[in-house]
């Protein structure tokens, strides 16, 4: 992708920072994030001549304004936490409904080509049919993943409508350098490494035998940018297509560290499902496929990205 004027809403959090570095040399980008979970220091270069950078509220800022001469938006501004969306439900509805609502109106008065969102697994909830397909009913069991799952209906309704191009990622547990482990809300795999790089005793919440499918965020990147210029319009699951369990995952940090540490197991948190296992196979609409041989390597990269900044 190269002379673009590219919108990425959450540009300076974990995966929009990603996107950001990755275009930031051939496009011209405009990012839009209120530094709730983003940081500056995400960003390779923030006085790189591309870019611009918003530091506001998605809420807030004039965003018939900031889609005027956009051609592609990467939605990703969001609360994106499930147990946060259960303290303050009204709150996450507006930031992620209401906001994402507006952002497609403005969109669609500016003639934009393309947005690809940003969704997630948790809107299958504890939809047993794994591996899960696109198709399958939802389920969201939190407000997160209700906001989400409503906003994919949303765009679905505003290509149907004003034909608006969009593509919905559906991100399974996506991992990586630059994730945050100081969020009270962190996931699993940057708790293993920081507790344990911490000499910490790590947590596990319930009994350890739920299975995630995991992701390396550098293939979340490809997969957006190959959507973007996909002519797809639809879902597809963004994940490795293959599960482990947390207790397998705990062994395989463990094991990577050299460390003698053992897990202290917590009480399940509300609204976190017990398996997750997605469908790849739409994946090729966008010409996009994981390579299943790398998750340990990418484990490395991970945690020696984590030893840089412990």
């Amino acid at each position: 992708m190269r002379n673009k004027n590219i919108l990425i809403t959450g540009g300076l959090g974990f995966i929009g920072s990603h996107i950001a570095n990755e275009l930031l040399d051939d496009n011209q980008i405009v990012i839009v994030d209120n530094l709730s979970t983003g940081n500056l220091n995400n960003i390779n270069n923030p006085n790189h001549e591309n870019l611009k950078i918003i530091k506001e509220d998605i809420r807030n800022v004039d965003l018939d304004e900031v889609t005027s001469d956009i051609d592609y938006i990467f939605h990703l501004a969001a609360m994106a936490s499930v147990p946060l969306s259960i303290d303050k439900p009204v709150e996450c509805n507006d930031i992620n409904l209401n906001a994402t609502v507006n952002l497609l109106k403005s969109a669609v008065d500016n003639n934009v080509k393309k947005i690809v969102f940003s969704s997630s697994s948790s809107v299958y909830g504890e939809n047993k049919n794994m591996p899960l397909k696109e198709s399958e009913p939802l389920m969201p069991m939190s407000p997160y993943a209700a906001s989400k799952a409503s906003c994919e209906l949303y765009l679905r309704s505003f290509y149907d409508s004003y034909g608006l191009n969009y593509t919905v990622l559906r991100y399974f547990n996506v991992f990586g350098p630059g994730q945050d482990k100081n969020s009270q809300y962190a996931a699993v795999i940057p708790n293993f490494i920081s507790a344990m790089l911490e000499g910490n005793q790590p947590e596990i919440y319930g009994d350890g035998e739920q299975t995630r499918d995991f992701v390396f965020v550098k293939d979340i990147i490809q997969a957006n940018i190959n959507a973007a210029k996909s002519d797809y319009n639809g879902v597809i699951n963004i994940a490795s297509g293959k599960k482990l369990s947390i207790n397998q995952l705990f062994d395989i940090v463990k094991r990577t560290l050299g460390s003698d540490l053992e897990p202290k197991y917590l009480p399940k948190r509300a609204g976190d499902i017990k398996h997750s296992l997605a469908d790849t196979s739409k994946m090729e609409k966008i010409n996009f496929e994981i390579d299943h041989n790398n998750f340990e390597k990418q484990l490395e990269e991970t945690i020696n990205w984590f030893k840089t900044i412990l």
